[in-house]
């Protein structure tokens, strides 16, 4: 079986959480913020997104190490 990439998958998810937050500072300093919450809450779920992937990748290794 091939391995899953959850280490570069996990690194662009994390990465485009951190575009998100900038993108709703940037919203909020030109005065957008109705937006604001919305993007913010993408962003957060993209980081528990990406920490969830790596938790999925250590216990993959976990189960299949022997």
């Amino acid at each position: 079986m091939k391995k899953v990439p959850f280490g570069s998958l996990a690194a662009s998810i994390a990465a485009l959480g951190t575009v998100l937050g900038f993108l709703a500072l940037q919203l909020r300093a030109d005065g957008y913020e109705p937006y604001v919450d919305s993007v913010a809450t993408a962003s957060v779920v993209m980081y528990v997104t990406s920490a969830l992937i790596v938790g999925t990748w250590v216990r993959a290794r976990r189960l299949h190490s022997d």
